[in-house]
């Protein structure tokens, strides 16, 4: 069972796709954001690099789009044997200061601009239409290769000119009529794009793609959808108004009118929460640790609490078969993308092994985004890629640590002491009487002792007295001197931080 939530009551709009009873799927989307993924633009050409066979494009925005050679519209109409033309530069097919419509593939992520296509494709629900396409391809996932083929001669029946199709699994039991209403509809919203392109100059936004409800809908099949809950009247309208050919879909659109929040009501808050954690556990007692890295993601799987019944191959195969279970599940609900790497318990025998990536690559079939399971290496590692489009939900909703910045440690208590020690030193044999000193308290007790032993040794080597005052609010590697002076001001400041505190 499928049950699709729209939380739209406030300025961040989200959304989550609950399989049999479990979180499967979560999107957040802001305004704030401008989230660009098929977006077309019309842009200049601003550089051309052959070593890299790429092209820079300027699409108006702070950084300029990367656009592939295999991109290039020009060359992918180019008439020529495959293998000869992979042997041609990049400088063939385009030139700085070409202007070219393309579309936004993958979003830019930290230094990197926007990934393009000149290949411009809209999606539907049935089909993913391609104005200039000049191919027709059909998904591997229908029942039969009969069904296949007739659904490839029927979109060849379709085409004009360059066109091209991609029909989607959705069409299987569909009247062709509905299809063919659908390609009629893309391909006149693709004419009011070209009316549109042809009174603007580049740069410029010619074409925004659909909004997180839209997406949603469009992307799932139908049949597969069992519920929908909205919490937003106008949310509610314009469902409405999509699910109107659907009337079975109609019937079960829920409008949510309760004042408790929709995604606290049937628990996603909470596993929003937990899907920001590192560590995820399993039924078994086991446990996953998730370290997601700019250029890849580590996943460790540990035993844990799990010690089982009857052998240790046993034990470690139960493990790693409901880690892989869970690390699929992860996946999509993280958005994980990009080079993934799993370290699984070691399994000695072959068979193990097998059957760990055969039960991997099962679970990994309800994902919705292009994966590639490349195998265990040599080291025993599991090394996986999957498409990279957007941001993660780690990066969309969280930030770098202000006290770590990042690197996920904080100095332990005694480098601490040390630390500031040494700064206290450079205090050696001022001509001021006193230093009043705020740390954390665990620190205070490594630099002065449990008793202050070491605090009397310290004021007589440096020659001045020190006033402590430790505060066991302070976070990580926070710590100050708060006051040099004279002995009777150092007093009433240490006075006023404990009244303050």
């Amino acid at each position: 069972m499928k049950t699709i939530y729209f939380n739209m009551a406030t300025r961040e709009r989200r959304a989550a796709v609950v399989e049999n009873g479990r979180v499967a799927e979560l999107m957040v989307e802001r305004k704030s954001e401008n989230r660009i993924v098929s977006n077309v633009y019309r842009g200049r050409v601003v550089n051309v690099l052959p070593g890299m066979q790429a092209a820079f494009v300027d699409i108006g925005r702070e950084k300029n789009g990367f656009l592939y050679r295999d991109d290039l519209l020009s060359y992918h109409l180019f008439d020529e044997e495959e293998e000869v033309k992979k042997q041609r530069s990049i400088s063939e097919f385009v030139r700085q200061g070409d202007e070219l419509l393309v579309q936004v593939t993958k979003e830019g992520f930290g230094t990197k601009g926007p990934r393009l296509s000149g290949v411009i494709s809209f999606p539907g629900q049935f089909l993913v239409y391609m104005p200039e396409g000049n191919y027709v391809g059909v998904s591997r996932r229908f029942s039969s290769e009969n069904e296949r083929e007739r659904w490839r001669k029927f979109g060849e029946q379709l085409l004009e000119e360059k066109e091209g199709l991609i029909i989607r699994t959705s069409c299987e039991g569909q009247a062709s009529e509905l299809v063919e209403q659908e390609l009629q509809f893309l391909r006149k919203c693709w004419k009011e794009i070209g009316k549109e392109e042809r009174t603007k100059k580049a740069p410029v936004l010619i074409h925004q793609d659909s909004d997180l409800i839209e997406r949603m809908i469009r992307d799932f099949s139908y049949e597969q959808i069992d519920q929908i809950v909205v919490d937003e009247l106008q949310a509610y309208k314009l469902l409405q108004e999509l699910l109107e050919p659907f009337p079975k879909l109609r019937e079960v659109l829920t409008f949510y009118r309760e004042k408790e929040n929709l995604f606290s009501a049937f628990g996603i808050e909470k596993e929003l929460e937990r899907a920001l954690r590192r560590q995820v556990w399993l039924k078994n007692g086991a446990y996953l640790m998730i370290d997601q890295t700019e250029a890849l993601t580590v996943i460790d799987v540990n035993t844990g609490k799990f010690t089982g019944k009857t052998n240790l191959h046993d034990t470690v195969r139960k493990t790693n078969s409901e880690a892989a279970k869970e690390i699929a599940r992860q996946l999509r609900l993280r958005d994980i993308s990009g080079i993934i790497i799993i370290d699984f318990i070691d399994m000695k025998r072959e068979e193990d092994r097998a059957h760990v990536v055969s039960v991997f690559e099962q679970a990994l079939k309800k994902d919705r985004t292009k994966t590639n399971v490349l195998g265990i290496t040599g080291l025993g590692l599991l090394e996986m890629t999957r498409k990279k489009v957007r941001q993660n939900l780690q990066a969309s909703l969280s930030k770098t640590c202000p006290t770590c910045q990042g690197k996920g440690v904080v100095l332990s208590d005694e480098a601490q002491a040390f630390k500031i020690e040494r700064q206290l030193w450079e205090h050696k044999g001022m001509d001021n009487e006193a230093l009043v000193l705020e740390l954390p308290s665990s620190v205070a007790t490594v630099l002065f002792g449990a008793k202050s032993e070491h605090l009397k040794r310290l004021e007589e080597a440096l020659g001045f007295r020190i006033l402590v005052y430790p505060n066991k609010r302070l976070l990580e590697e926070q710590y100050a001197i708060r006051y040099i002076g004279e002995m009777t001001e150092a007093t009433a400041q240490l006075e006023r931080l404990k009244a303050n505190s």
